[in-house]
């Protein structure tokens, strides 16, 4: 039994379950308590509930090493927690006119997540648009070694790249392919459980607006505005599992985060591949009906809290916000 046991926490360790992202204005009253208390930050709330999150700020701007060790302050109570960085936009969807000043610059302002083992990776993501060519490989290949010395994930999103001779060159330069969902259109990259790199996988999740996600138009909120089923979610557990017999740990970002509906999901797979006793946003509850009932089969001491009950009732969660405010005292 104690085997059994020391196994199954060694691979719930595997798992690191986050969002991207954690500063928007849509969160709140939902993700974040409508009244805030002296000394509320956001992320340092967020750590509550996940261990991972990608930060999606630096795309548009590098950080400063003051802006990182303010989020390393932050987290600093929670040890397991790490953070993934997306790369500037320069490199990725305009691919021309930087300088190494653009590259030293970026380097800077991740360094201290680095130097204190709390980055996970950076993600290299290029837009639909970027196809599996020659020219394209070439300028991978230049990507990957000015930043060879950081741990590297590349999302492409065209369905050119889903070959085994790329999944080869990502190995030989041991950076990590990014397994996706999105909608699929033609040419589209589709589900995959792909590992490249044995130190971790990663995974994001976009949803699946097929409605405006190419559409004309449309905004961030509205590409992103999707909440998975557990059906879904089910699909992807078995992946998620596959990725971490290949792999030692694996880092899975919901990024449909309109109204919070990343948090909700990333709860919902993070209970249904460890089976964990969740906390969960008080303010959560209502808006997203299946964590209310996670929380009710918490309550009844269940450990698969995705298998249907006979029994029904229960009470009220207010342990969620007490084991939220033991742990701040921590």
């Amino acid at each position: 039994m104690a085997c059994r046991n020391r196994a199954k926490i060694t691979q719930m360790k595997k798992f690191y379950l986050g969002t991207a992202g954690w500063s928007y204005e849509d969160w709140e009253g939902i993700v974040y308590p409508p009244v805030r208390g002296r000394g509320f930050h956001p992320l340092e709330y967020l750590a509550h509930f996940v261990d991972l999150v990608e930060i999606n700020s630096t795309f548009y701007r590098p950080a400063t090493p003051g802006m990182a060790y303010s989020w390393l302050r932050r987290i600093q109570a929670f040890a397991r927690f790490l953070f993934t960085v997306k790369l500037l936009q320069i490199f990725t969807h305009q691919r021309k006119d930087f300088s190494q000043k653009e590259v030293t610059e970026f380097k800077k302002g991740i360094e201290p997540l680095a130097v204190k083992q709390r980055l996970a990776a950076i993600l290299i993501q290029f837009p639909w648009s970027f196809s599996h060519t020659a020219e394209n490989l070439e300028y991978l290949e230049k990507l990957f070694t000015l930043f060879s010395e950081f741990p590297l994930a590349l999302e492409v999103r065209h369905g050119s790249w889903d070959r085994p001779d790329f999944h080869e060159f990502l190995k030989e330069h041991r950076v990590c392919f990014c397994n996706i969902d999105q909608p699929i259109f033609q040419n589209s990259i589709k589900p995959s459980a792909v590992v490249t790199n044995p130190l971790f996988s990663y995974v994001r999740l976009h949803g699946r607006n097929y409605k405006d996600w190419f559409r004309e138009g449309a905004g961030r909120d509205d590409r992103y505005n999707y909440l998975y089923t557990t059906d879904e979610l089910k699909e992807w557990i078995g992946r998620i599992r596959k990725l971490a017999e290949g792999s030692d740990r694996v880092f899975v970002i919901t990024n449909n985060h309109y109204r919070g509906q990343a948090l909700a999901n990333a709860l919902q797979i993070k209970n249904m591949l460890t089976g964990e006793k969740l906390q969960i946003p008080v303010t959560m509850l209502e808006k997203y009906p299946v964590l209310k009932e996670i929380a009710k089969k918490l309550e009844k001491g269940q450990f698969d809290l995705f298998e249907e009950s006979q029994e029904s009732g229960s009470q009220e969660t207010e342990k969620q916000m007490t084991g939220l405010k033991n742990k701040k005292k921590e």
